[in-house]
């Protein structure tokens, strides 16, 4: 090991070791951080949240991302949110802002679909057990439902769509590898079980999934931010498309560029804030500020534990609880959280038990480490329970931009 990795190691090992003290600080009971006391010094709070800054830093100048924007917040609003690094990948790429646009990529199908499925159940236009046959003829025989698209029990695979006929082909391709693994037998998380609901949303509806959202999600919600295809017009984080080409304001996931731009899967942008208020929508049983959108009875069901794969497998629908996919879970979140991931570098996890939610977003530059990507992911969920659970007083708000890696 030559001077420079040694000493990359003990920063890397100070840093890990700063964190761990922390931890252990602010769990003991006694501790003011545990309190949330009212008169905690504005000067203690920011040292408390360092710490997230500069994990954010640390993960730029490993370079995972390029910047990031997090925001922890409960039922109630906004506890802390921050931004750090770049819009994009050049050196003289803009810094982000706590209010930039970004790719969900697949908290998607949590934001959109998932709730745009819930509430036509609620009114009575289908149901869990529905087999997906009512509607989609090509599965005419197979016991394929709806529970099972929304928990990925399918046993559908993904798979390469036909340019000229992307719809149409992803359908038939998938409805021809139907009951090769029986419906509900095990987990398998595929992008075709959601691309399959956010069709069924316009057959039922006669709406697409963005108009159908937009009108009765994110226009009572006041989600100005949050929209499909929003072009160069917005401040839109970059994400890498094919040949690690910047896309700003398109789509990174290459199937939904060919349904468009508007697919269940993928497709929605949107800012952290927006994001939030979507999140105390469902953490306050379906209305925010006097706008209900859907009932406290569908929220439970959406957010409720469903058991696969003899158990080690836990999902809501379209949330996951527990799964290879819930790194964003951290170590301190209850076993009734749930949340969601995103390959763009999204994630959100929300714990109704300690009143407490953080999302990630991030303009992710390493797709090949998956590791340290996830113990990202693991790590600011962590930090943000064990800084903010229980916290009485709120801190926040705009914290001034670091535009620097």
């Amino acid at each position: 090991m030559n001077a420079v990795s040694r000493k990359t190691s003990r920063l890397l090992g100070g840093f890990l070791l700063c964190c761990g003290v922390l931890l252990l600080v602010l769990g003991q009971p006694g501790s003011a951080a545990a309190r949330g006391q009212a008169g905690t010094d504005l000067l203690q709070e920011a040292g408390r949240t360092a710490v997230l800054d500069t994990l954010l830093q640390h993960a730029i100048q490993k370079e995972l991302i390029s910047g990031a924007v997090v925001l922890v917040g409960d039922r109630n609003g906004t506890l802390y949110t921050q931004a750090v690094g770049k819009a994009g990948f050049e050196p003289n790429a803009a810094p982000l802002t706590v209010d930039s646009v970004f790719d969900i990529a697949s908290l998607t199908k949590v934001f959109a679909t998932t709730p745009a499925i819930v509430r036509l159940m609620e009114q009575g236009h289908l149901s869990l057990l529905d087999p997906i046959s009512r509607w989609f003829p090509e599965f005419k025989g197979s016991d394929i439902t709806v529970l099972n698209l929304l928990t990925h029990t399918s046993g559908l695979h993904d798979g390469m769509l036909d340019p000229a006929a992307p719809l149409t082909s992803a359908i038939r391709a998938a409805a021809n590898g139907a009951g090769k693994v029986p419906a509900g037998s095990r987990f398998k998380y595929a992008d075709i079980n959601f691309i399959l609901l956010g069709n069924l949303v316009r057959r039922i509806s006669s709406m697409g999934l963005d108009q159908y959202c937009r009108e009765f999600f994110y226009r009572p919600l006041n989600m100005q931010a949050t929209l499909f295809n929003p072009g160069s017009a917005v401040h839109t984080a970059a994400t890498l498309g094919p040949g690690r080409r910047s896309l700003t304001g398109v789509v990174q996931d290459g199937n939904a560029r060919l349904l468009g731009g508007v697919a269940g899967h993928a497709g929605l942008f949107s800012t952290a804030g927006d994001l939030a208020k979507f999140v105390r929508m469902v953490m306050n049983d379906g209305q925010l500020q006097g706008q209900r959108v859907l009932t406290a009875k569908t929220i439970n069901q959406m957010t409720a534990s469903y058991y696969f794969n003899n158990g080690r497998i836990i999902r809501g629908l379209g949330w996951d609880h527990e799964s290879p996919y819930s790194a964003a879970k951290g170590t301190l979140f209850s076993e009734v959280s749930f949340g969601h991931t995103g390959y763009s570098g999204s994630s959100v996890w929300v714990d109704p038990e300690s009143d407490l939610f953080v999302i990630l977003l991030t303009t992710r530059l390493n797709y090949d480490n998956k590791r340290g990507f996830n113990r990202l992911r693991s790590d600011i969920a962590t930090l943000a329970a064990a800084l903010f659970a229980g916290h009485e007083r709120r801190l926040v708000a705009k914290t001034p931009q670091n535009t620097h890696p």
